[in-house]
């Protein structure tokens, strides 16, 4: 009786794994690897690019909102309401029709008297004279109400440097507070009278001023 042919695909029992089919084994498992680390670059590649995008726009909204061309709802409500610097143009006026209060917020004895002699000479209507508390600090303080803002912008055309405050005074007496840079009045024949302006300081220092207005009277001796 004629033996079997032996079955090569087979050893004791166990099914043998011909060349062929081992490397079809390793060509799908390196396609497969292949194809994750594919997956793993393009998903890597996607987030590198909108977080570029989303710098580049921050960068590009920042440089907007700096230079105005991006304004927030309220911004500019919130900013005009904190300032009290107006913008009216106002004419030079006389001397004559502008009351001034002159205060001293230095150590230096005399210097309201001596400032408001200066101002009478110049035909201003010279009022208080005495000393003053304030946490003002630069050349000096006018102060006036709305109603006094013309006949503030006259007494500043004679104090080069100093800065106008609105307080809610009703009359258009004008205060003047001379402090630690103060010098002296401008040369009468030095001082502008071409219409123009009130100087204000800037408005970083007028909110924090606004917290105590520049002006405390105190009840000390004449200055």
């Amino acid at each position: 009786m004629a033996r079997k042919p032996k079955d090569v695909t087979e050893l004791h029992g166990h099914r043998v794994i011909t060349g062929p089919e081992l490397r079809a084994t390793f060509v799908d498992d390196e396609t497969a690897d292949n194809s994750g680390k594919l997956r793993r670059k393009i998903l890597h590649g996607v987030v590198l690019f909108v977080l570029l995008g989303l710098i580049v726009a921050g960068i590009m909204g920042a440089l907007a909102v700096i230079n105005g061309q991006i304004k927030f709802p309220g911004s500019e409500d919130s900013q005009a309401d904190s300032s009290a610097c107006p913008a009216t143009t106002f004419d030079y006026a006389s001397p004559a029709k502008v009351k001034v209060n002159v205060f001293n917020a230095t150590p230096r004895a005399g210097l309201a008297r001596s400032a408001a002699n200066e101002f009478k000479a110049r035909k201003f209507e010279v009022g208080q004279v005495g000393n003053i508390e304030t946490g003002y600090r630069g050349v000096a303080a006018i102060v006036s109400g709305a109603a006094g803002q013309a006949a503030a912008f006259t007494v500043q055309r004679n104090l080069p440097g100093s800065d106008y405050f609105q307080d809610g005074r009703q009359d258009a007496t004008v205060d003047v507070i001379l402090t630690g840079d103060y010098r002296g009045l401008a040369k009468p024949e030095l001082v502008d009278q071409t219409p123009g302006t009130l100087s204000c300081p800037r408005e970083s220092r007028r909110v924090a001023d606004e917290e105590q207005l520049p002006v405390v009277p105190s009840q000390g001796a004449k200055g």
